[in-house]
This record gives structure tokens, C-alpha cells and sequence, in this order.
């Protein structure tokens, strides 16, 4: 494989250490280097404070408080951070939300290897990459703004309800994200009201039916 991807310097964040250790033979035969490894959102962020790579690969799904929240999370404190988002789901909703938080690029993990070095390839540039097997129906949903009810959902509570519809508890869920039971408790609230769902089997169904968890 050529070295297309000769000096730049990548953060790898995904819970499964098969998968990352796949994406690091990836990277390393086309020239990067792999800087740092996480297996969680939280770790990410002081990961790249520590290595100041030229960009991240992070999971959407990860133990704690997942990619999205931890993309949030490292963009505040590191505004121009590349990032590119992976996902094991064709869904729309998810895409739309991370790039509208700032990743720079979105991939479906079904992706040919080609393919993944060349969205890492284009985020490293400084350029926008959105995985051709979603960029239709992202772009329809950010054109009719789209009538699916998660979308209304603010961004902490998507980051709520996909920990939720995953079963993990309330008390569970204010951990991972540093917040009181009660406050998860309202946002648990306002996803009820938003998604007119009465309890947490109805919210992983709703989750299941939108591609955001498997079945």
C-alpha cells in the first residue's frame, strides 16, 4: 500500500480493541502514525491535549459517555481538532448531529479499507468527508429539517436518550456524564415529551427503529 498518508499523526478511540488494532495496521501501511489509543470518550480529550495529533478516529458508540458527548466535549476545548466519526449504523440522524457539532468527517464502519484511509486522508486536510452510502439521505434530512421526532431532541439529550435506550439506568447515565440523577431525570422527561414515549422499552424501540442501536 502507498504511503498516502505519510506523517500524520491519529488518535484512535473505539471500545473494541480488535477493531482498533484493524484501523492501526490501516493507518500504519499507508505511512501514519497512530499517536494514542482510547477506549472511551472521556479519554480522548486529554489524549489529545497530550499528543496534538493532526486527527481523531472516534467510535459514535463507546462505554461512559460515548463519541458524540465526547466530541462535544473535546471541540469545546479544542475548537480547530479534526475530527473523523465512525459509526457501525446507516442512519441519518446521528451523521447530521456530529457534523453539526463540528466533525469534520462521518464513515460507516461497512466501509472498504480504501475508503477509510481516504476519509482520513481528507479530514487530515482539512477537508469535509461524509460516507457516499449516507451523504443522500443526510443531505434529505438536513433539507426538510426532517420530521423524525429525535431530531428535536437538544444534543445532551441525544447523548441521554441513546444511554438510556441502550439500558443503562438514570443513575448510570448521571454518572457517565458527570450529572445529577435529577437532571437526567428531566432531560428523561423532555425525551418522553418530545418522542410521546411512556416507558424505557419503547425508547430503545424507537432507538432500534431510527438504526441508532441493534436490535
Amino acid at each position: 500500500m502507498s504511503n498516502t498518508l505519510q506523517g500524520i499523526r491519529v488518535v484512535l478511540a473505539d471500545d473494541h480493541a480488535v477493531v482498533r488494532l484493524g484501523f492501526r495496521l490501516l493507518l500504519e501501511g499507508a505511512g501514519a502514525t497512530v499517536v494514542g489509543e482510547s477506549g472511551n470518550g472521556e479519554g480522548v480529550v486529554k489524549l489529545y491535549e497530550d499528543t496534538k495529533p493532526d486527527l481523531v478516529v472516534m467510535d459514535v458508540s463507546m462505554p461512559g459517555i460515548g463519541g458524540l458527548a465526547a466530541l462535544e466535549r473535546l471541540l469545546n476545548r479544542e475548537p480547530n481538532a479534526r475530527v473523523l466519526m465512525l459509526s457501525a449504523h446507516l442512519d441519518d440522524i446521528v451523521p447530521v448531529r456530529a457534523l453539526k457539532v463540528g466533525a469534520r468527517g462521518y464513515l460507516c464502519k461497512r466501509a472498504a479499507p480504501e475508503e477509510f484511509l481516504r476519509a482520513v486522508g481528507m479530514v487530515a486536510g482539512d477537508r469535509r468527508y461524509l460516507d457516499p452510502d449516507l451523504a443522500q439521505s443526510v443531505a434529505l434530512a438536513q433539507l426538510s429539517g426532517s420530521a423524525n421526532p429525535v431530531d428535536t431532541l437538544t444534543e445532551k439529550e441525544l447523548a441521554v436518550f441513546l444511554k438510556l435506550a441502550e439500558g443503562r439506568s438514570v443513575n448510570e447515565v448521571a454518572t457517565d456524564f458527570c450529572l445529577s440523577p435529577s437532571t437526567v431525570g428531566t432531560h428523561l422527561y423532555h425525551i418522553k415529551q418530545k418522542l410521546n414515549v411512556q416507558n424505557a422499552a419503547e425508547l430503545t424501540l424507537v432507538a432500534v427503529r431510527n438504526g441508532l442501536i441493534e436490535a
